[in-house]
């Protein structure tokens, strides 16, 4: 990665704070790059970033601080993970050590579907590097949840909970992906829950990391199992979490460079967090027919023009570009992150589809349930 390129453009441009938003460079130390020529940016350093892009450093932090979680061994070689596996409990779940753009995460039926999972991460090398270790984890069962949260090396403030929708099509089946959908809040994120993560979950991971030498300065995404014994971390994201950015930082009362200062500065207890809970924020990703496994670009995009103006309704890019014609087209599988705010979960939802309908590409691909369980919950 050339962040000596960025570091220059930074200086150049005089630009006062930098924030960084992908777990790649923050892994392989952008922060550190930018500290070290003098310049102010927003994240985790190299030794703290570990967080998310190692899967078996998170689960032994967890293991050795008590922090609730799924039981896990982890393995470097492919015929001990085979091994293990003849005698494991089904269900089971395999992840990736490394990055692997959110999809590294294998949930595995039954013995055949395992075997074959682990040639996948660790033979046929499907993420790289990344499956050059594993996580062999407990199957959990529960209602998942996000949490995001800011961080200064001490103090943890919680901003508001979301709910992602990682599979591919209806019904939470299909592939992992890197989310089709989000909204926040969560019904299922009740005081109760807040009060014990707060305690056994949150607070505790910022004091480990602190106390492994690697203090956290930035955002950590905590991925949550809300399970009949209590909610257990799933992962750790080291970044703002996609799509849970989009539902959880519109709703953000402060400013929020306010807030990145603080949290760089180490005075984030100072900061009287704020969000306005009134409201409910629901996101759909647009994404291109055949995500996540092959799809087509270069789709005229139509209709991003009727947002104009536009209050309580976001439209953020993800896998568009700017074509010769100077149209915007389609250039990656999730495409947009069609977003709107309510008074309701019901009408964000109604006006997030309404959207996202008003937005039109060849090969447009979205979920039609987002945020469904939710309404029956509610409903309840």
């Amino acid at each position: 990665m050339e962040f000596e390129k960025l570091v220059a453009f930074a200086k150049e441009k005089e630009i006062d704070l930098t924030v960084i938003g992908m777990d790649d460079p923050l892994v392989g130390g952008i922060v550190d790059a930018f500290q070290e020529a003098g310049l102010r940016v927003f994240g985790p350093n190299k030794a703290a970033a570990i967080l998310e892009g190692s899967k078996a450093f998170s689960k032994n932090l967890m293991k050795k601080y008590g922090i609730p979680a799924a039981a896990y061994e982890t393995f470097t070689d492919p015929e001990a993970a085979l091994a293990y596996l003849e005698t494991a409990k089904m269900p089971i779940v395999l992840k990736a050590d490394g990055l692997a753009l959110g999809k590294g995460v294998l949930i595995c039926q039954d013995l055949s579907e395992a075997r074959a999972g682990v040639r996948e991460l660790m033979m046929d090398k499907k993420f790289g590097s990344a499956g050059n270790e594993i996580v062999v984890e407990e199957f959990m069962t529960g209602r998942e949840v996000s949490v995001l949260s800011f961080v200064d090396g001490n103090t943890v403030k919680i901003m508001s909970s979301a709910q992602d929708h990682k599979r591919a099509k209806d019904g939470d089946q299909g592939l992992n992906t890197g989310g089709m959908g989000n909204y926040s809040p969560s019904p299922f994120y009740t005081k109760e829950v807040d009060a014990y993560c707060q305690e056994h979950i949150y607070q505790p991971t910022v004091d480990a990391m602190k106390a492994e030498g690697r203090p956290f300065k930035g955002v950590i995404f905590f991925g949550l199992m809300l399970t009949e014994n209590g909610p257990k971390v799933l992962e750790y994201n080291a970044r703002f979490g996609d799509p849970e950015a989009q539902v959880v930082l519109p709703r953000l009362e402060n400013d929020i460079v306010d807030v990145f200062e603080a949290c760089i500065d180490g005075t984030l207890d100072q900061i009287d967090l704020k969000f306005d809970n009134d409201r409910a924020t629901v996101c759909v990703i647009l994404a291109s027919d055949g995500y996540p496994v092959s799809y087509e670009k270069g789709f005229v995009i139509d209709g991003l023009e009727k947002f104009r103006d536009k209050e309580d309704y976001y439209v953020f890019h993800s896998g568009t570009k700017f074509n010769g014609q100077g149209q915007i087209v389609t250039n990656g599988g999730r495409v947009l992150g069609v977003t709107a705010t309510g008074p309701t979960l019901r009408q964000a939802l109604h006006d997030a589809y309404a959207a996202a309908r008003a937005v039109d590409f060849d090969g447009k691909y979205l979920r039609h349930d987002i945020g469904q369980r939710a309404l029956a919950a509610l409903a309840d």
